[in-house]
């Protein structure tokens, strides 16, 4: 049995995501899917007004609406499937996963890429995700020049 570590941060994402590998995932034989459930961080805003009970509740209806999202697309292909919520750093949880479940079990990160934030790498040897919005500081400096010149200009 194929085992596959599954990020999922988005359920619409990755859904989309695994249709897209499907043909690349075909192949036969059964699999059992590792779902790790990567919550949305709250913000330092909200959370010194959160306590964090609730914080925890928060996560938990997140964690059972993804999965009631994601498991009958498991379930309708036969495959077995295990979910986790993710907690601390991922790289150390996919250490731990490949650990209980055999090095061989594949990774697979079908979180969603977000405009101006890096995900966290979920393998040791995976970069970081650029945001694509890092921009040089002469660029930067010259935009800044040509706006004041064209401010002085009027």
């Amino acid at each position: 049995m194929e085992k596959i570590i599954l990020y999922v941060d988005d359920t619409t994402y990755a859904r989309d995501f695994l249709a897209r590998s499907a043909p690349e995932a075909a192949g036969g034989g059964a699999r059992h899917w590792v779902m790790v459930a990567c919550a949305p961080r709250m913000t330092a805003r909200i959370s010194k007004w959160v306590s964090h009970s609730a914080r925890a509740n928060w996560r938990a209806k997140w964690f059972a609406r993804t999965q009631a999202q994601m498991l009958p697309l498991f379930e309708h292909a036969g495959d077995a499937v295990t979910p986790v919520l993710a907690q601390g750093t991922l790289t150390e949880l996919t250490q731990r996963l490949k650990m209980e479940h055999g090095a061989a079990a594949r990774v697979v990160d079908a979180r969603r890429p977000k405009i101006g934030v890096d995900l966290e790498p979920v393998t040791p040897d995976q970069e970081p995700s650029k945001s694509g919005w890092a921009l040089p500081g002469a660029v930067m400096g010259m935009g800044a020049l040509l706006v004041l010149a064209n401010e002085l200009a009027e």
